[in-house]
């Protein structure tokens, strides 16, 4: 008798990205995608009608962060098998994404059969990141220690990314639900962290930081 088909919610708002991952997943014989979604709201929403078996998710969705949905995903339902998918830089977001929840973790422009590989082994329960991330936690916090970004919180990690995109505080309060008074006080952290001294310094770095840590910008 044929094993049914694992099933996979796909979340990206790169509408090119789902087409390929649909298709990718396609080909395969145990799994199945049973639906796709493009922001927090209508993967959780979808989450919960459909009950899959695994979330493969984009850490990066426009302005929303991946690492949320992660973390709502996970409470909602403790048994879902997530994989964290990104073209940011892992170094500085899979552990992250562990943390949120995550099972593993992979950046996008793997080969493809490395992806399949890693939604089979988060779907068997086990963690997937690179030999490179798992190294890196491997190692203990006192010989792994922590400079620029990674001292940032996710929370600040956040704000930091959106300014970057040229969102300013109002917008940034209204999209995380936080006071402007609350990112204020995240500008300020980060750029103590940083060792920045002005709001201009804070922009133009962060700006750079979001267009050079994009893999594909960076080839």
């Amino acid at each position: 008798m044929q094993r049914a088909k694992r099933r996979i919610l796909l979340v990206d708002d790169h509408p090119i990205v789902l087409e390929g991952l649909r298709g990718l997943l396609g080909q395969q014989d145990d799994i199945v995608v049973c639906g796709e979604a493009g922001s927090i709201q209508e993967a959780l929403e979808r989450l919960d009608a459909l009950r899959p078996d695994g979330l493969v998710v984009d850490i990066s969705l426009g302005r929303e962060s991946g690492l949320e949905l992660i973390r709502m995903a996970r409470e909602r339902h403790p048994g879902l098998a997530v994989l964290a998918l990104s073209m940011l830089d892992e170094i500085i977001y899979a552990e992250r994404a562990l943390r949120s929840g995550a099972n593993g973790f992979i950046m996008k422009q793997e080969a493809t059969h490395q992806l399949v590989d890693a939604i089979r082994q988060v779907l068997a329960g086990r963690t997937f990141v690179s030999a490179v991330v798992d190294e890196r936690l491997s190692k203990t916090s006192a010989s792994h220690p922590v400079y620029g970004i990674d001292r940032l919180t996710d929370r600040e990690l956040q704000v930091y990314r959106l300014i970057g995109m040229g969102v300013g505080s109002a917008d940034i309060a209204g999209q995380l639900d936080i006071s402007q008074k609350t990112v204020e006080t995240h500008r300020m952290r980060i750029k103590d962290k940083l060792g920045i001294e002005t709001a201009a310094e804070l922009l133009i770095q962060a700006s750079a930081w979001v267009r050079e840590g994009r893999v594909e910008e960076r080839s």
